[in-house]
């Protein structure tokens, strides 16, 4: 049996073959590294932009008590009364 076995002969793929192939998986590694940190940062944005939701909702709510149901220019910060009827459809 011992001889059986020493007389196999491994069958491998070419030098060539096995770095191709070993770069091919090394660059599908890379990429599915860098995925996972833009992901990551995704997360860290999307908790972000939530955060500043609720700000800017917060500071809607102050602005609503001090000039009541209006609407305001973002670019002037001119004030505008909005219209009774579409006070009572919100």
């Amino acid at each position: 049996m011992n001889k059986q076995a020493e007389n196999k002969e491994v069958k491998k793929i070419t030098d060539e073959e096995l770095k191709e192939l070993q770069d091919q998986v090394s660059r599908i590694n890379s990429a599915q590294l860098r995925l996972g940190g833009i992901e990551s940062q995704k997360h860290t944005l999307v908790h972000g932009i939530n955060a500043m939701q609720k700000e800017v909702q917060d500071m809607q709510v102050k602005l609503e008590e001090k000039y009541g149901k209006v609407s305001i220019n973002i670019t002037t910060g001119e004030i505008t009364e909005e219209p009774q009827d579409e006070q009572a459809n919100t």
